[in-house]
């Protein structure tokens, strides 16, 4: 049996075996390379997100957070157990949300704001476009798509 890496998407249990920042770094370095082999020629090809990315998003998006040290949220049984990130399909077609969760009483309405600052500061960089919004409870969260 092979072990595929999946960059965490904040849904499932934490995620602290051993080795594992030395898998989100070849991970993210393996998705550099694509993106260097996909936009040969452009100025910057390193910059731009890579087909293999625009088809699967939330995992681009998760790997992107996680290798820049942004830690993902938790959740087991259905109940949030770590605060952090957490990345899923959005609302629109070729769009990703980026919410910031935690458990109940953890505070992590009143870090939100700062804290998706900074996942679309890093997503920015990479040649995503996120965009901030408040949700029906006031809640904010990212809305991602693949930068132009």
């Amino acid at each position: 049996m092979t072990d595929v890496f999946e960059p965490s998407s904040g849904d499932g249990p934490a995620v602290d075996a051993p080795g594992r920042a030395a898998e989100v770094r070849t991970a993210f370095e393996g998705l550099l390379q694509i993106r260097r082999l996909s936009h040969a020629g452009a100025p910057d090809p390193e910059a731009l997100p890579a087909p293999w990315e625009t088809h699967r998003m939330a995992r681009a998006v998760a790997l992107a957070l996680e290798a820049a040290g942004i830690p993902p949220s938790a959740a087991a049984d259905g109940t949030r157990t770590a605060t952090g990130y957490r990345v899923g399909d959005g609302e629109r077609p070729r769009t990703v949300r980026v919410e910031w969760l935690g458990p109940h009483g953890s505070g992590a309405a009143h870090e939100e704001d700062g804290r998706l600052k900074e996942c679309a500061a890093v997503l920015t960089r990479l040649g995503w476009e996120p965009l901030l919004y408040r949700g029906p409870r006031g809640r904010r969260f990212l809305e991602v798509e693949p930068g132009a």
